[in-house]
């Protein structure tokens, strides 16, 4: 699969993950009743299934990782799946900061790459998927989980793909899948329907190469998003009082996290990363509303005003 491709099947599950094609390196979810507990980064890897250790050991074992010396006190504790770090407030607190480090982003690339990637595209390619879109769906399951138990749903239910012919297939397992997690036993679960509507939407453009630019969520992945390095904190000292906005590439500044922190400041909880992504502007609008403000998710004079941002 070309490079490209690649990252674009990929942005599709970072979007469901954590709202961004980049995916969120940083990002610390804790869902009440989730079996997984605590889970962090790109791709959200947990606690309970003893990943979560594997990826901050291999972080602390890394040359140059910030905060290897501060988080390996907490690799024993979490070989040992000790799930009271789920509320360990210092302990969320250094994975925030963690992931800003390009260090663990080069972690977690290469982590989530063999852990993730590299299965689904042997699964993938095993099974008779060459699509890009298929894969992407494969890939997507193998990150939510219980790839084989849908399949096997799938291949009793619609037949094999051998039978029923590679899109067609896709196709059905996208329909089984989202069944399977809709009357799930777990209710959680059923909030998690929207991955599958995701990929009817492109289904039903025929998009099955994943040609750019496509729009997943109501976010638009194109070339210049899969190319662009979020990484880098770009600053414009100059360009203090700009309009701070979602748009693609997402806008990255000190001013962006002078924003973050006043909300912040303001009671919401929201990470100061210094990029202007889905979250901030969620979080923006409700600052808006109950500012009784104009609720466009953009800041502008009177919404930075109303911030104290001068």
């Amino acid at each position: 699969m070309k490079e490209i491709k690649k990252k674009a099947a990929q942005a599709i599950v970072n979007i469901f993950e954590t709202g961004t094609p980049y995916g969120d390196y940083g990002r610390v979810t804790l869902l009440p009743g989730d079996s997984g507990h605590l889970t962090y980064g790109r791709s959200q890897t947990t606690l309970a299934s003893g990943n979560l250790y594997l990826l901050i050991k291999s972080y602390c074992n890394t040359p140059e990782a910030e905060l290897a010396d501060e988080l390996a006190g907490f690799l024993p504790r979490l070989e040992d799946i000790d799930l009271s770090l789920d509320q360990n407030i210092r302990f969320r607190r250094l994975l925030r900061e963690a992931g800003n480090d390009p260090v663990m982003q080069e972690v977690q690339d290469n982590f989530f790459n063999r852990v993730y990637w590299e299965p689904a595209f042997r699964t993938a390619e095993a099974t008779g998927i060459k699509c890009e879109l298929g894969v992407s769906v494969v890939y997507d399951s193998f990150i939510h989980g219980s790839w084989h138990t849908v399949k096997r749903l799938t291949d009793q239910e619609a037949g094999s793909i051998s039978e029923i012919g590679e899109t067609n297939w896709v196709a059905e397992y996208v329909m089984t899948r989202r069944n399977w997690l809709a009357t799930h036993p777990n209710p959680l679960l059923h909030r998690t329907v929207y991955r599958m509507d995701s990929f009817r939407q492109i289904i039903t453009t025929q998009n099955w190469t994943l040609e750019l630019p496509f729009v997943v969520r109501g976010i638009l992945i194109d070339r210049q998003v899969l190319t662009f390095a979020p990484s880098a904190r770009a600053d414009d000292e100059t360009n203090q009082n700009r309009l701070l906005k979602l748009r693609a590439p997402y806008m990255t500044g000190k001013d962006i996290t002078a924003l973050q922190e006043a909300l912040q400041d303001k009671g919401f909880d929201l990470e100061a990363d210094g990029v202007f992504g889905p979250e901030t502007e969620k979080t923006l609008k409700k600052f808006q509303e109950q500012a009784g403000l104009e609720v466009d998710g953009i800041c502008g004079p009177a919404t930075r005003s109303a911030l104290g941002l001068g």
